[in-house]
């Protein structure tokens, strides 16, 4: 590893982006490290020798993604909304945001989190169970936020299980042989919008 982050960060960016591309086309087992080196334009030997392993490269990947997702969120997020619904589309529209800014890593975490593979599912389920980014999630959606609105016997934590059934089914639904497109995802934040004021009507008391 310190010899890959020895190197500039436009050849790292070149070799993360491959990385991210194949892991979240073919999935864990079938992407190589040989299509790896090929669309970085770099040897096979050259990224073993980087990472050692694809399991050491995924990994990587994973803890890298994580990063950069937890360190936008924490610069961008205000926490003066305190409102339930408000915080989970500030919360949608920083997401965007950085996925725009790195489109392959919408591909890469959605095959993740439906990856299988008996090397890597263990990790995965580590990081999705107890990970920080879960944690930074969770605090962001619930401290400090006035659930006050809410109706009687709505449960605002189901409420953001819904919304995040709902999230994962989209996007494994939007997954193709090459990937997840940021273009047509952002074409539907517009019903996705609807979706949370379909909420807010529903589950906030009347004023």
């Amino acid at each position: 590893m310190e010899r890959f982050l020895s190197l500039s960060v436009e050849k790292q960016n070149i070799i993360i982006n491959a990385a991210l591309t194949c892991f979240g086309t073919n999935g864990y087992k079938k992407a190589s490290m040989s299509d790896i080196a090929t669309a970085a334009g770099v040897s096979k030997a050259l990224i073993f020798h980087y990472f050692g392993t694809k399991k050491a490269l995924y990994l990587y990947l994973m803890e890298l993604c994580s990063n950069i997702l937890e360190n936008e969120i924490n610069d961008k997020f205000d926490n003066n909304v305190t409102d339930f619904f408000d915080r989970i589309r500030l919360l949608m529209n920083i997401e965007i945001s950085v996925m725009k800014e790195h489109p392959p890593m919408l591909s890469f975490l959605n095959s993740m989190y439906f990856e299988n593979d008996d090397e890597v599912k263990d990790d995965i389920k580590a990081v999705l169970t107890n990970g920080k980014g879960e944690s930074l999630r969770n605090r962001i959606t619930f401290e400090d936020t006035d659930i006050s609105k809410f109706k009687d016997g709505i449960d605002p934590r189901l409420v953001m299980k819904i919304f995040t059934w709902l999230t994962d089914g989209y996007l494994s639904k939007m997954q193709t042989n090459a990937g997840i497109d940021i273009d047509t995802l952002c074409k539907e934040i517009n019903d996705f919008n609807e979706c949370i004021n379909l909420f807010k009507e529903n589950f906030y008391k009347e004023k």
